[in-house]
């Protein structure tokens, strides 16, 4: 299969590009002018809404596209500025690949669009699976408009998945790897109460189901987490008792927003999302890593 990419240089991209090449399939990436430049790869800016028609004659025919480009939503501090970032490098990214795939003569068959469960926004213990309805907040909305974005694509046949991504875990990237060094030194600890739902999924399982995802031609909303979410107080548990480390340590809301700032805090480091991957359980997806324990024990095993 031949399958474009955006964001391949990323965390999970760069995961995804490696087993696709390793199972086989041919890798088209979409790359910022400027970059290494190969055979296979298409020079898009979505900031000017270019892309170069050249390089997608050369790429040949894409059987499916995973569209993963957008800015970090916890790297830095959120301000009118970086929120519009976040957006736009989403909203943007997603209308060009759309008008892109949707003007080629031969068409593209699938398209799995990256989203986040943010698009549920916090909502305490309130069991959470594909059908449940958008929350409220800056990053429900942000997610909406990303999905709506992808979804235009329906118009040319093409089944569009939506990734809705939970916390993905690997210690070479993500928020495990900001975790590590405070663990690794005793300091990690439960964030604020520790009541608040986290739902993790191993790096390896996100990229097997982006795969499966793509292989099976699913349509629609699907949450990429592990089975069985939990409280941030028992993951903080897991992740101290696997590393042998004390979690004595516990960090106050406050000083969460004097870092962060409060919004960044409470719809994203705080928020409770109790989130179920019905679609992947449903459709008879397998985890390798179905439970916090396996997940931090594969992450710290790399």
């Amino acid at each position: 299969m031949r399958v474009g990419i955006t964001g391949s240089s990323g965390f999970i991209g760069t995961a995804l590009v490696e087993a696709l090449l390793e199972r086989g399939d041919e890798v088209v990436r979409f790359i910022r002018p400027g970059a290494d430049q190969t055979a296979s790869t298409v020079r898009w800016d979505p900031s000017r809404q270019l892309v170069d028609d050249g390089d997608l004659q050369r790429a040949g025919r894409l059987e499916a596209v995973v569209h993963l480009a957008g800015a970090g939503i916890a790297d830095k501090r959120w301000n009118d500025t970086r929120k519009r970032e976040i957006v736009t490098s989403r909203t943007q990214s997603t209308a060009l690949l759309v008008s892109t795939l949707a003007a080629l003569p031969e068409g593209t068959p699938r398209l799995a669009s990256g989203s986040a469960i943010g698009f549920y926004g916090s909502r305490g213990d309130e069991v959470l699976n594909e059908s449940s309805s958008a929350g409220h907040g800056f990053l429900a909305a942000t997610c909406k408009q990303w999905e709506e974005s992808a979804l235009a694509l329906r118009a040319r046949g093409t089944t569009v998945a939506l990734l809705r991504t939970g916390i993905v875990l690997d210690r070479r990237g993500g928020s495990l790897k900001r975790q590590l060094p405070l663990f690794q030194w005793g300091l990690g600890g439960t964030l604020a109460n520790g009541h608040q739902w986290t739902s993790p999924i191993s790096l390896r399982d996100e990229v097997r189901a982006i795969l499966w995802i793509i292989d099976h031609d699913i349509d629609g909303p699907v949450n990429l987490t592990c089975p069985t979410p939990l409280a941030n107080r028992d993951f903080t548990r897991v992740l101290a008792h696997e590393m042998h480390r004390p979690h004595l340590a516990r960090v106050p809301r406050v000083g969460l927003q004097i870092v962060l700032g409060a919004q960044l805090t409470s719809e994203a480091v705080l928020a409770s999302q109790r989130v179920v991957p019905h679609v992947l359980v449903e459709g008879g997806f397998s985890f390798e890593h179905p439970d916090a324990t396996s997940i931090v024990r594969a992450a710290l095993e790399k």
